[in-house]
């Protein structure tokens, strides 16, 4: 009987060279959430989505890439250690002291494997290592699956740090970094 082994995947900073795959990538992703907003609901945003290499200009922004051996990209997320450049409404760019990312997407070809989990551990380990106090995110409800993912690692809602993005409820959250497991 043969294994099938599932695709050790590795996460580490994206090439230059793959920003615009990965920004493709995450504007599939996001256009096909059901109850998130389209692309001509949000030309501003969808647009970000596809130069999302242009973020990582900003101090302190990383665009990170689950990937496999070979270079397949299962999955992305822009790491901010420094909340001043992290672009979201409300009043998470005043937070001190904190990590956040946002824009987490998975290929749908790789879901289930565990590729948002590798990926907000990696946030979370990146912000432990700069000795940040908190790790701050923004879900909707659209996006249920990795909602329910980040209260399994800890994160806790936090009221304060939501915002409307047009009509979308956007709901913040934060997973306090006290001690050094993940």
């Amino acid at each position: 009987m043969e294994i099938k082994r599932k695709p050790a995947y590795l996460v580490r900073n994206a090439c230059a060279t793959e920003y615009e795959r990965i920004g493709k990538l995450l504007v599939r992703v996001y256009a096909q959430l059901e109850g998130f907003p389209k692309e001509h609901e949000q030309p501003a945003y969808y647009n970000m989505l596809s130069n999302i290499g242009d973020l990582t200009a900003n101090p302190g922004t990383e665009l990170l890439v689950a990937a496999s051996a070979e270079g397949k990209i299962a999955g992305a997320v822009v790491f901010f250690s420094n909340m001043q450049y992290y672009g979201s409404g409300g009043i998470a760019t005043k937070e001190q002291n904190a990590a956040g990312f946002r824009l987490l997407a998975v290929d749908s070809a790789a879901r289930g494997q565990g590729i948002g989990r590798l990926l907000t551990e990696a946030c979370i380990q990146k912000a432990r290592d700069e000795k940040l106090s908190q790790v701050i995110i923004h879900t909707t409800r659209a996006m249920l699956p990795a909602w329910k993912m980040y209260e399994s690692l800890g994160f806790r809602r936090s009221e304060d740090l939501d915002f409307l993005q047009g009509d979308l409820p956007v709901f913040g959250f934060r997973l306090p970094l006290s001690s050094p497991e993940v």
